[in-house]
């Protein structure tokens, strides 16, 4: 077996956390094919943070340094992890199902000719072939994708498999990494206000919908998830109203988001966006209308006015 590769991501010279999740999967798979992990690394000076991914069952990291690397574009990331992945001919590539791992995954597969399983929930191994599981059609069921190209690919959906950290250090080897053809580069990055916790990686999530009534009610819900570390989110209707910017839209037409714990406040819980949050491991709905969609999804159940309930619980925490 030429064994399971990884696509890492980094953001400033940082690996993410969606990076350690998929290194863990990757471990799984490689110990059930009888082979190891390696790990395809593009950046730019962070040749000393590769070894860490030893520590999540990573054996190998090849790292390839160049300025184009520094910042994800789709065009250098795509040229560079094509030829690297040709020549090393692995049977498994896995990357994250971010923002990143959406834009250069199906892009990847084609120049591969090959084919992807995207945003998987589950992985397993039968006859030496990656089976994986995804949801379809707004999570109404889930599919088992079985890849028969060459590497099988697959996307994780973030936050959920379990960081597992399995062995020591990484060896690194730098590799000659061709940017190639750039058609579009980063001219500016508005980066989120610092401390904002990124959606996609948080544990712990309050959400607010339409039943906020009006942008300034937020202020409640900022109150509560800075008492218990945790990001705001918004549905669409709250950001269409202008209540919350685009990017703390959770929805089909949002992020996709699986916390450990998911509060909706004022939510009613249409199709949308339960798409986007409704693998979250435990789902809390604070609504007063009884017959909210949202209470079908929920493992708890709030039949309440949140401006009632939403202050009580800040006092509680």
């Amino acid at each position: 077996m030429a064994g399971v590769w990884i696509i890492a991501e980094q953001r400033d010279g940082e690996f993410r956390k969606i990076t350690f999740e998929v290194a863990s999967a990757a471990k799984k798979v490689a110990d059930e094919l009888g082979s190891e992990v390696t790990a395809l690394v593009l950046g730019s000076g962070m040749e000393g943070a590769c070894a860490e991914l030893g520590k999540y069952g990573v054996a190998k990291v090849l790292y390839g340094d160049g300025d184009a690397f520094a910042a994800y574009t789709t065009d250098a990331y795509n040229n560079a992890c094509a030829a690297l992945i040709k020549d090393g001919a692995p049977d498994v590539v896995l990357m994250g199902a971010s923002t990143q791992g959406k834009d250069l995954g199906g892009r990847l597969a084609a120049r591969l000719d090959t084919g992807i399983a995207v945003d998987c929930t589950a992985l397993a191994v039968e006859d030496g072939k990656i089976k994986a599981t995804r949801p379809m059609y707004a999570g109404k069921v889930y599919a088992d994708v079985i890849i028969n190209g060459s590497p099988q690919m697959a996307s994780l959906r973030p936050n959920v498999f379990d960081v597992v950290e399995s062995g020591g250090e990484a060896a690194v080897e730098s590799v000659s990494a061709d940017a190639g053809e750039v058609k579009a580069v980063v001219a500016e990055v508005q980066a989120a206000e610092e401390g904002k916790i990124d959606l996609t990686e948080a544990t712990v999530i309050v959400s607010g919908g339409r039943g906020m009534k009006e942008a300034d009610n937020f202020a409640l819900l900022e109150e509560l998830a800075g008492k218990i570390n945790a990001a705001v989110g918004a549905s669409r209707s709250a950001v269409d109203a202008g209540w919350r910017p685009h990017t703390d839209q959770v929805g089909q037409t949002g992020k996709v988001v699986t916390p450990n714990l998911y509060i909706a406040c004022g939510i009613s819980g249409a199709i949308q966006h339960l798409a986007g949050m409704g693998s979250s491991k435990v789902i809390v709905a604070i609504n007063k209308d009884p017959d909210a969609p949202i209470h079908t999804k929920a493992d708890y159940c709030v039949v309440a006015d949140l401006f009632d309930v939403v202050p009580e619980l800040t006092k509680e925490v």
